[in-house]
């Protein structure tokens, strides 16, 4: 139920401002609005002041809505009403009225992005666990324990990392720009600084994927190898582990955070059986061997190791809070660093470059605005400013039954002198219905498709 509700309100809050963009800038321009409508289909509620005043209704398709204006193409216009029909405004006030849709959502997104930061979002240390085995972080040196603080930017300058997630960002940014990332770290305390190179543009990709990621292999967040909840009867009880055991050594390996013990776990098996492992653990100050032998599971088409009992302890966390004008910057090049990120990767799939299975519909929509619920307002305020960035660039995008398409024909019409064709107004229209069509087929396969596990 809290995923619906989070859902319908992610999508009511994002309609009504799109939709708000456009009629308030028509109401500038002089132009009569007939309706304002959040959804399509059946009117589920309606309010109108007068017979000559803006209809506002709510109807039963939370998908989407629209405001219809006065307009000599969609219908006779009485001669006295002439000055407020839409296509009698100069180019430049239709230009304006179509593009402030799209402008205000991304101002919600700043101010989104701005509000959350404002409240405090509390979220990783840059601490790192072990990096993947043969990864760009392993071979640049990277290694458990290290606490990265600041990236060097394009101008030679420092720019602090507050959070784990700020550093996987600035990584994701230059992997899609294929540009090096030099870091600054130090270990946990926060001595022996210094500075690595993580080769970003020796990445060979088309996508910024799983696989991806685990070629670059940042650790995860640094977490102490120690146990948590230990499930009766499984493997790590019947070796006779606890709730509070710190792993030293297992197999005469240094055990250096959890990350790395977890992994080793995975990889201990034998075809059908579990491979015995050497465990060397502290406990109440004690050291004691034991042998652990975990229980085969499957993972997808693979087989790993399993002991039944939590490993590793939360890992250090930071409260990301900032001032009012620092927040308002921050929500500001977040919202354009979103806006470039989205429109390289729609770039790479046309081209081929990066994979549609990146395209995401309503039922990921609705997956993630649940979680976000749930994690606390920040979170959501975060969520809901990613998809006001997301809808805003999409209707950007120069596609018939788009804001985007018809900028377009706006454009041609501002070199040529004269507005499209009726003809080729049809028959854009009809491709860009085939375009969506296609579109949202692809992205509605991937949320089935993730649902059920296939990608």
């Amino acid at each position: 139920m809290i995923t619906v509700l989070a859902f319908l309100l992610t999508l009511g809050v994002l309609i009504v401002v799109h939709e708000y963009g456009h009629y308030r800038v028509a109401v500038a321009c002089g132009v009569k609005v007939l309706r304002f409508s959040i959804g399509f289909g059946r009117v589920l509620w309606r309010r109108q002041a007068t017979a000559e005043s803006t209809e506002f209704v709510v109807s039963m398709l939370p998908l989407g809505g629209y405001v219809r204006m006065l307009d000599e193409r969609e219908g006779p216009v009485p001669a006295d009403q002439l000055h407020a029909a839409f296509n009698r405004k100069r180019l430049w006030q239709r230009t304006a009225i179509v593009a402030a849709g799209p402008v205000a959502n991304l101002l919600l997104a700043v101010l989104l992005y701005a509000a959350s930061h404002w409240i405090g979002v509390d979220e990783p240390k840059a601490v790192l666990g072990t990096p993947v085995a043969g990864s760009l972080a392993e071979r640049a040196g990277m290694r458990s324990g290290d606490w990265v603080q600041a990236y060097v930017d394009a101008d030679g300058q420092e720019q602090e990392l507050r959070s784990l997630n700020d550093l996987r960002w600035q990584v994701t940014q230059h992997a899609l720009s294929s540009q090096p990332l030099t870091l600054q770290m130090t270990d946990m305390r926060g001595q022996g600084k210094r500075q690595v190179v993580l080769p970003l543009q020796d990445l060979d990709t088309k996508d910024i994927d799983a696989a991806t990621i685990r070629r670059i292999g940042l650790g995860g967040a640094f977490t102490e190898p120690v146990l948590g909840k230990v499930t009766p009867a499984g493997p790590a009880a019947q070796a006779g582990l606890r709730e509070g055991d710190r792993v030293l050594r297992v197999d005469d390996r240094p055990v250096t955070d959890a990350q790395a013990l977890f992994e080793w776990i995975r990889a201990s098996v034998d075809g059908q059986a579990g491979r015995p492992m050497a465990w060397r653990i502290e406990r109440a100050g004690q050291a004691m061997d034991l042998q652990v032998v975990p229980r085969v599971a499957r993972d997808g088409d693979k087989t790993i190791g399993r002991i039944d009992a939590i490993v590793g302890q939360p890992p250090a966390r930071v409260t990301v809070r900032l001032g009012f004008v620092e927040g308002l910057e921050r929500g500001a090049l977040r919202t354009w660093e979103v806006s470039t990120l989205t429109l390289r990767m729609l770039g790479r799939m046309l081209i081929g470059q990066a994979s549609i299975r990146n395209l995401s519909g309503p039922l990921t929509i609705a997956d993630y605005a649940g979680q976000s619920v749930n994690l606390g307002l920040a979170y959501y305020l975060g969520f809901l400013a990613l998809v006001s960035v997301s809808l805003g660039v999409l209707n950007l995008l120069p596609l018939p039954m788009l804001d985007g398409g018809h900028l377009m024909y706006y454009l041609f019409e501002g070199l040529t002198g004269r507005p499209v064709s009726d003809l080729w107004l049809a028959r854009l229209q009809r491709g860009g219905i085939a375009v969506l069509l296609a579109m949202m087929s692809v992205a509605l396969f991937n949320d089935v498709a993730r649902l059920l596990g296939l990608h």
